[in-house]
């Protein structure tokens, strides 16, 4: 299903934080239940040329989860944090944390805010920011653009089929 609607990576230089925005064909409560539902996160989260796990989400404030990516070739890629708040169907707060990285401690806070749009839609713009402007940039030339397009791309699939069935 082709879409109308891009995901725009903001990082302005110098800045701590970067934005992810996009529109989806999807009333809010749906967009939110496929951000929070294992069974649907683990169909869209993710480059498209990887599969995903969930090895642990804990519902609610407060409750851990850790996230796999595997790629063709078996590798994994964990990313873990923490939930500070879930406020169904406004928003969600989490810590973000990339296994990875070399050392620990490359900690972001994110939080995802779902706005009501005409015509059934949904805005998600995400916020995350970072502990320095090395980690938000390390996390950007990662590659993880790519991986929120691909994602948002599937997603839109999963949402159009979500309402089919709905």
């Amino acid at each position: 299903m082709a879409t109308k609607n891009q995901t725009k990576v903001v990082a302005e230089p110098g800045r701590q934080e970067l934005f992810i925005t996009r529109e989806f064909e999807a009333p809010r409560e749906l967009v939110f239940k496929a951000f929070t539902d294992p069974d649907l996160l683990t169909r869209w989260l993710g480059p498209c040329d990887m599969t995903m796990r969930i090895d642990v989400m804990e519902p609610g404030d407060g409750g851990y989860w850790r996230f796999v990516h595997i790629d063709q070739k078996g590798n994994e890629y964990g990313f873990h944090g923490v939930t500070h708040e879930v406020a169904a169907p406004e928003r969600v707060i989490r810590t973000f944390e990339f296994e990875g990285l070399p050392e620990k401690g490359h900690v972001a806070m994110e939080t995802a805010i779902f706005e009501a749009l005409p015509g059934d839609r949904t805005r998600v713009t995400v916020q995350s920011v970072f502990r320095s402007v090395a980690d938000r940039d390390g996390m950007v030339q990662s590659g993880m653009e790519r991986g929120v397009v691909d994602s948002h791309q599937k997603l839109d699939e999963i949402l159009a089929t979500e309402l089919q069935l709905g």
